[in-house]
């Protein structure tokens, strides 16, 4: 499902934001990505994105070199992945529901299966009662919740999620995940950076660590803080 081949991200400056990284997720896993600030999380996420490309080595996703899609290709490839940002990207002159039908008028989905695919995903989340809400009346959780029902209207096979969690309080955190728990639950594969992963009753997931931009498989907390030290 994810494979990344021996990458390494440098960029112009020479600051080298990855070094030969390598690890592999299979379909319906659900994998913390854990690491200190600046360990190269978000450097690592760009790329499977294909929002950047590695200096060298290989990242597959769903069988298609990332290094080798030409950029036309790259739209499409971003319709198999719900991307969840750190800084969530919602579009405050849109209503809730405006937001989530989004992605769906991009593509050019018929309008009748986009609204009952959007209220679907806003069902998913708990929100199906603030549809006419603008995004800034709700509260940080909820806009969480909003960017995660944006993300998955085009019933992506993977998420990715960038730090999901971290300016919400411990309540909020656990239901996020909760949420991403439930995607997995039905085949989704969901990889989350995130400083601070939840122990949720009956979630089994792997925890990758990155130290200083390299990796350290299955590793935890304490692990990655000794790497980083």
């Amino acid at each position: 499902m994810i494979t990344a081949d021996a990458v390494t991200k440098r960029y112009p400056e020479g600051r080298e934001a990855l070094r030969d990284v390598s690890f592999e997720i299979t379909a319906g896993e659900m994998v913390f990505l854990t690491g200190h600030s600046g360990a190269g999380k978000s450097t690592l996420f760009r790329l499977l994105a294909a929002i950047e490309r590695p200096t060298s080595g290989s990242i597959v996703i769903n069988g298609q070199n990332l290094s080798a899609l030409r950029r036309n290709a790259i739209p499409y490839l971003r319709r198999k992945l719900g991307l969840i940002f750190q800084d969530q990207k919602l579009l405050f002159d849109r209503s809730v529901l405006d937001n989530v039908l989004l992605p769906l008028a991009i593509v050019g989905h018929p309008a009748r299966d986009s609204l009952r695919r959007a209220q679907a995903a806003l069902a998913k989340v708990g929100l199906t009662n603030r549809e006419k809400t603008m995004p800034i009346a709700l509260s940080g959780g909820e806009q969480q919740r909003l960017a995660i029902a944006r993300a998955v209207v085009n019933r992506p096979v993977i998420i990715l999620a960038d730090e999901p969690t971290a300016n919400l309080d411990a309540a909020s955190a656990r239901e996020i995940f909760a949420i991403f728990h439930a995607f997995q639950q039905v085949g989704v594969t969901v990889l989350i950076a995130t400083h601070d992963p939840v122990d949720l009753p009956g979630v089994k997931a792997r925890v990758l660590c990155l130290a200083r931009g390299e990796m350290r498989e299955d590793g935890n907390e304490a692990t990655c803080a000794a790497s980083a030290a």
